[in-house]
């Protein structure tokens, strides 16, 4: 429904320094409060953005052309905007602030834009990779809580690249899902499976991110990972990756997925372990113990964390389903 003609505030003789109140106020119409506080915020930093660098129109145009060929270039396999978030730092930040992680838990990394929602569901033991050019690797993992206790029935997504460093929704002649599957962890917390050993790969390039990195003189390398999803209800939604050791791109990654607790060294198998498994021996053996916390943990630390971070800020807000808003009471 309108506003009432007369509850609209009059915009007139907008300048320079009254255009970002005016602009704040006339989006402080709706009856959703995180709406508005959200809005106002942008508003300011968007316009202070464009006073403090002086933008010229030319640099604007650009910019707004830019986002266009983000949306041009998107499809439902290629996500240029996500990729945007990823090397800008800006997906890492929003997942550590809502997704903060108590001691001695599985710390979160970035989704990326290759995630998929077809993959198959595999039994443990069974292999998502069709890439016979790969190294062959035995993934034996655990999901447990912070006691130790087994998570059983985790929904557990899975996904890498191929061993050229593409993934499946990359290659134009896709027919079925490949180097993805999603597991459930048994009754101990455990899940298994065979997959190639990860290479570093670069993101795509081709586009208007790409050509960002270009101009920025960066790299758009990846480091060797591969990608997990934990999901089960009442407990924290998880994405992270484990990334090999020693890749040469472990401390530069282009997305700044990174972190020292998700650095893992795969190993060379056994003999006993590859008849166990019925894998070939001279196989590689990634062993890894993923630890999960509650929903309720999190939403408490993330609230505790955020009302630090405001009292620094000086900023008056309270909190309204975990999230901030102005405190008007």
């Amino acid at each position: 429904m309108a506003p009432a003609e007369g509850s609209i505030p009059a915009l007139l003789n907008l300048t320079i320094d009254n255009i970002t109140p005016n602009t704040i106020k006339i989006n402080s119409q709706s009856n959703d409060r995180r709406l508005t506080y959200v809005m106002e915020r942008l508003v300011t930093h968007i316009h202070d953005f464009a006073r403090e660098t002086r933008i010229s129109s030319d640099e604007w145009m650009a910019a707004l052309n830019f986002l266009v060929k983000c949306g041009q270039i998107s499809s439902d396999v290629r996500q240029e905007f996500i990729l945007l978030s990823d090397i800008l730092g800006l997906s890492l930040l929003v997942d550590s602030i809502n997704h903060p992680k108590p001691p001695n838990t599985t710390e979160g990394s970035v989704l990326g834009p290759f995630h998929t929602h077809d993959a198959p569901t595999l039994d443990n033991g069974a292999s998502m990779s069709s890439d016979p050019k790969g190294e062959p690797l035995l993934c034996i993992c655990t999901v447990k809580d912070v006691n130790g206790k087994p998570v059983e029935g985790a929904k557990i997504d899975i996904w890498e690249t191929d061993s050229s460093g593409h993934y499946d929704v990359q290659h134009s002649d896709r027919n079925e899902p490949t180097e993805r599957c999603v597991m459930l962890s048994d009754a101990k917390g455990n899940f298994w499976f065979k997959c190639i050993l990860p290479v570093s790969y670069p993101i795509p390039h081709d586009g208007p991110v790409g050509k960002l990195l270009e101009k920025l003189n960066r790299h758009c390398w990846r480091p060797a990972h591969l990608h997990f999803m934990f999901e089960k209800e009442g407990w924290d939604h998880l994405v992270t990756a484990l990334y090999m050791r020693g890749d040469p791109y472990e401390s530069s990654d282009a997305v700044f997925g990174v972190k020292k607790s998700l650095i893992v060294e795969p190993q060379k198998i056994d003999a006993a372990t590859a008849q166990e498994y019925g894998v070939p021996e001279g196989s590689w053996i990634l062993k890894h113990d993923f630890v999960l916390t509650t929903k309720e943990e999190t939403e408490n630390l993330r609230d505790q964390l955020a009302i630090e971070a405001l009292k620094q800020l000086g900023l008056n807000l309270k909190l309204v389903d975990h999230l901030p808003v102005p405190d008007l009471d």
